[in-house]
């Protein structure tokens, strides 16, 4: 089931040409979630948009959304899906916290 969420969700952010797309599989090290997504908005507009368009495709393909954080500032967005979690970030803000370095370069898995 996930993996069908996970391509959900990849095909959501390219759609709206999020960049920089990454997926990190921490089914390993992870008690929240399988696949952690990481993409980036060019804009607060932007990610909005990205964000939405994600929720958009969830709900219709009849996937579970557990949460959605950040969406008033749109810095940076969570959108939780329990298995998947999406991190919709702004430039300067994926550069500051640097997810991918985080979790581990053993994590990694180009979209």
């Amino acid at each position: 089931m996930d993996s069908d969420l996970k391509k959900i969700c990849i095909e959501a952010l390219n759609e709206l040409k999020a960049q920089n797309v990454l997926i990190l599989d921490v089914r390993d090290i992870s008690g929240f979630a399988d696949w952690l997504i990481i993409a980036t908005a060019s804009s607060s507009r932007n990610a909005k948009a990205i964000a939405n368009k994600l929720i958009e495709s969830i709900k219709v393909n009849q996937q579970n959304l557990v949460g959605i954080e950040g969406e008033d500032d749109s810095e940076w967005i969570l959108v939780d899906c329990g298995d998947v979690v999406v991190n919709i970030m702004q430039k300067d803000t994926r550069e500051f916290y640097d997810l991918e370095s985080l979790w581990g370069e053993k994590t990694l898995i180009s979209a």
